[in-house]
């Protein structure tokens, strides 16, 4: 590892710009830095001591509901089934006094393609309930956008290739854009809190869950693109969250569905894993998510960090002197489920979280936390750090003064200014690691056929080739391809010139890997197209090219098909290391 790090390292990290963000209050702009700190410090105090001790805990929760609107009949059931803690988004807020919400794309909160006026209908009219309860507090309305594969608000918005494609363009400058622009359209739909960037050092090709979620297996890389992401998030007044801590870059487990371990000692988290976040903790990030890993270096107790103390307290607070928000990962994902429903938000605070996210039981979650108060397991005191931590951040993003989106903001959103961006960044992006024979780019004239999984756009990718001119034909297969496909795949691959497979995360799909040998034993030229992870050619190093995107988003496959067709010479280089075949930096060009 020490080599990755080494002089092509620095080379590379002497192009980066790092932008620090410093955190700007919103109010009273024309007094000093000191005097606006002053003033929100004065009003939060004030402010927590009008508060009853159910409003306090309340402030504690961001939750998910089902629902297009405040009301939405059609999902009161769901809601209830699932344990929302009300038929709506309504009920919930007023019942819970709930800190905040986040939205996804499954509960019906954002739709795909995006509908900008109910998402910023949605937004205003839950910030309109919560100003309208007694405490008079605006929530955090939240969301994961990090661009790529993790997008909740999608097109007409304008859509980013994601972590690692900004990686192998190695800017910063690239990094920050993205993050303002995806901010001010955020900021616009009444979004004020993201989930991102992602700060995990991704340094297991077979890590299921991070992967193209990272910038680089560089942790000084991560650090330069990861601040300059919150530089400009927060520069749109959206609160920043990186994530997640202590890092979650090493692991073979999924937490969603397990509980990873991290067998980094002292010297390795702090020399990578931890690098990330110190750095965005000095820039002067807003807020740090924690992950659902042990972490056996730090706490033996074999207890996920979320809900560690020595973890989240003595480590982020105590070692790393952060004092902003602490917010858990979902707690209804699999790797916090550790202990009994009613004890694990209790621990997670007491380990030293600010904010409960997502528990699976809303009723029980605010239950537990309420009791633990009032029977003083939670003392008032820990409980009034928190809640002022939260008003604080309210107060500074702005929140607390105006939580309000004025309808004409979403003409903000994929504006063609935005789309050119995003297009210049990922065609940037795109890295060509092989090319036997100068294969690529493809001839015109010659016969190309297309195939591979569907979720990695074989037929999106092919079309967009016949609409530049080439004779283009494809089969889209699932994602492991069945025998039938894959006979199917190798016969009409026959009457091909050149076949292009587009493959995803396939160095750890069996099934992928066997339609590519297929294909190859056809004795035509095979150039894979890696549409997400940059790893899959570990698992068929002879094929004739191989190219990559980090990403299956549209803009992407349209990137890939410039790249393809030589309209664009590629430029990217690896931001990882590909382990035996080609080492970080590097990247092909046609000329």
């Amino acid at each position: 590892m020490a080599k990755r790090l080494g002089m092509l390292t620095m080379a590379l990290l002497l192009l980066f710009s790092l932008v620090l963000p410093h955190a700007n209050y919103t109010h009273a702009k024309d007094k000093p830095k000191e005097n606006q700190e002053k003033i929100a410090k004065k009003w939060v105090k004030s402010k927590v001591k009008q508060m009853t001790i159910e409003e306090k805990v309340g402030q504690l929760f961001i939750v998910h509901a089902y629902g297009k609107t405040p009301t939405d009949p059609d999902y009161a059931e769901t809601n209830i089934n699932s344990k929302r803690g009300g038929a709506n988004f309504k009920e919930i807020i007023e019942k819970y006094h709930i800190g905040g919400v986040i939205y996804f794309n499954w509960s019906q909160n954002i739709g795909t393609p995006l509908d900008s006026s109910q998402v910023q209908s949605l937004s205003n009219g839950l910030q309109k309930i919560a100003v309208n309860q007694k405490s008079n507090i605006p929530l955090f309305i939240s969301t994961d956008q990090e661009g790529g594969i993790v997008a909740r608000v999608t097109e007409p918005a304008t859509v980013f290739p994601g972590n690692m494609a900004l990686g192998a363009t190695g800017s910063a400058s690239y990094a920050k854009k993205a993050a303002e622009i995806t901010g001010s359209e955020l900021k616009s739909l009444g979004i004020n809190m993201d989930f991102a960037p992602d700060l995990d050092v991704n340094i297991n090709p077979e890590n299921p869950v991070i992967g193209v979620r990272s910038y680089s297996e560089n942790p000084d890389l991560v650090a330069a693109l990861g601040t300059a992401q919150v530089a400009g998030l927060q520069n749109q007044n959206v609160i920043a969250t990186g994530k997640h801590f202590p890092g979650h870059g090493d692991t073979n487990v999924d937490s969603h569905y397990g509980l990873p371990i991290i067998n980094h000692d002292k010297k390795m988290l702090n020399e990578i894993d931890l690098k990330p976040f110190k750095a965005t903790i000095k820039s002067g990030i807003d807020a740090i998510m924690t992950a659902h890993i042990v972490v056996p270096a730090l706490d033996k107790s074999g207890m996920p960090a979320t809900l560690s103390k020595p973890i989240m307290t003595g480590v982020l607070r105590d070692q790393l002197g952060y004092n902003g928000l602490i917010i858990t990962d979902s707690l209804d994902m699999s790797g916090a489920d550790v202990l009994p429903a009613d004890q694990i938000p209790v621990a997670a605070f007491d380990a030293g979280a600010d904010i409960l996210l997502n528990p699976p039981d809303v009723e029980d979650a605010y239950k537990a936390m309420l009791k633990a108060v009032k029977s003083k397991k939670i003392r008032k005191k820990r409980l009034d750090q928190s809640v002022t931590r939260i008003l604080l951040a309210k107060y500074k993003r702005g929140i607390i003064k105006d939580p309000f989106t004025k309808n004409n903001s979403i003409k903000k959103i994929g504006l063609p200014e935005n789309l050119k961006a995003t297009e210049e960044i990922t065609t940037k992006s795109i890295t060509l690691i092989k090319n036997e024979n100068h294969v690529l780019p493809l001839k015109k004239g010659k016969n190309v056929f297309v195939t591979g999984p569907a979720s990695a756009n074989s037929e999106r990718l092919s079309d967009i080739l016949l609409e530049k001119g080439l004779r283009s034909s494809d089969f889209s297969t699932s994602t492991s391809p069945t025998t039938e496909q894959i006979q199917t795949a190798v016969t009409r691959a026959q009457n091909a010139d050149i076949i292009v497979v587009t493959t995803y995360t396939a160095n750890t799909n069996n099934a992928q890997q066997l339609l590519v040998k297929a294909l190859k034993q056809t004795g035509k030229p095979v150039v894979i197209a890696s549409m997400r992870n940059p790893y899959d050619i570990m698992a068929f190093p002879n094929v004739d090219a191989n190219i990559l995107t980090y990403g299956n988003r549209d803009i992407s496959t349209r990137a890939l098909a410039k790249v393809l067709v030589g309209e664009v010479n590629p430029s990217g280089k690896l931001p990882i290391t590909i382990p035996g075949l080609y080492q970080f930096g590097f990247g092909l060009q046609y000329k």
